[in-house]
């Protein structure tokens, strides 16, 4: 398994991480033996992240997770888990970061995490389930730091959802060292400039922000909630499908687009198109580890033999931005 240089953090995570997510649903609502054997086998392959949240489950992955990392006692891995503050708890920020933290260390059985996550959207002045950026460099930052200070985290994170602008200025101000952030065949915006009227959030090269600020790339939304998988139908344990999620404003909208990437697999370049997202997610040199949301182990395996091939070559990556062409000027 490759490792990659994580920003500024000195930590070399594997180009494929664990997601833990709700989306494919497996840490939540999977076999609890199958659960270990595919975190086993996730170690034995090399893999070093493995991400989770509070909000999958209710804990329930973090629980899952942690009574598997309990039972294996792996070395050298490397755990990230989220908080994500209700706007009920805004004039509190820092009590109820340190309270989520707590939480989120009892079900995982650790004395620190190696990343947490803000999960709040982030915009330029906030409002909803959105924290301003004045909040987050204000009142959040300093609540994660102080955790920090008490050794309950190594590593400060963001999840890179909101307004693109709002989401620059907090990477630029240099204050986390990492960010989840959205990169998918749908939706290259993080790395390179979309074609006018293109249908799908500009993220305005944020790659080249972090790049800049030192900060790592955890790659989420690689099949685009599972559109690129090319088929509608969602597994029994999978979680529904998230929209918007930067792309189409429909998951139905982002899998039509997606069945219009197909030619990559008939031309040979991929043997299927969740392999050719899995790659493509793997080509930018700024992506540090991606995470691939799974439903059942097979779905873990077929992440792995497409890591295991690579980034996809300079010629399919070519033959992607001709065929996502025609999508400027469809509504979003």
């Amino acid at each position: 398994m490759q490792l990659r240089v994580f920003g500024r953090t000195g930590m070399r995570l594997s180009v494929l991480g664990f997601g833990c997510g709700a989306v494919g649903g497996f840490m939540m609502r999977g076999d609890p033996a199958e659960q270990e054997r595919v975190i086993a086998r996730a170690i034995a392959a090399g893999v070093n992240y493995f991400d989770t949240a509070v909000q999958y489950g209710n804990g329930e992955s973090e629980s899952n997770l942690g009574r598997i990392l309990q039972k294996l006692k792996p070395a050298n891995i490397a755990v990230g888990t989220k908080v994500r503050l209700p706007p009920g708890d805004y004039g509190r920020i820092a009590d109820a970061v340190a309270m989520s933290l707590e939480g989120s260390l009892a079900r995982l059985g650790l004395e620190r995490v190696d990343i947490f996550h803000l999960h709040n959207p982030i915009t330029g002045t906030g409002g909803g389930n959105a924290l301003s950026v004045r909040q987050v460099l204000d009142d959040v930052v300093p609540a994660f730091d102080r955790l920090r200070q008490q050794g309950k985290l190594r590593f400060l994170g963001m999840t890179a959802v909101g307004d693109t602008a709002a989401l620059n200025q907090v990477i630029d101000a240099r204050v986390f060292d990492s960010a989840q952030i959205v990169y998918n065949m749908l939706n290259p915006s993080a790395g390179e400039e979309l074609p006018a009227n293109y249908p799908a959030q500009d993220y305005g090269r944020m790659f080249d922000h972090t790049r800049t600020a030192g900060v790592g790339v955890v790659g989420i939304r690689v099949l685009a909630g599972g559109a690129l998988s090319g088929s509608a139908e969602r597994h029994p344990i999978a979680g529904p499908a998230p929209e918007p999620i930067g792309s189409a404003m429909s998951y139905e909208a982002d899998v039509d687009r997606a069945r219009r990437l197909m030619p990559l697999v008939k031309e040979g370049f991929a043997a299927s198109l969740t392999e050719a997202a899995t790659r493509f997610a793997l080509s930018h040199p700024a992506m540090g580890t991606i995470l691939v949301g799974m439903a059942t182990p097979q779905q873990f395996e077929d992440a792995l033999a497409a890591v295991q091939k690579g980034p996809l070559p300079q010629a399919a990556l070519d033959r992607l931005s001709a065929l996502r062409q025609p999508f400027s000027g469809e509504p979003r």
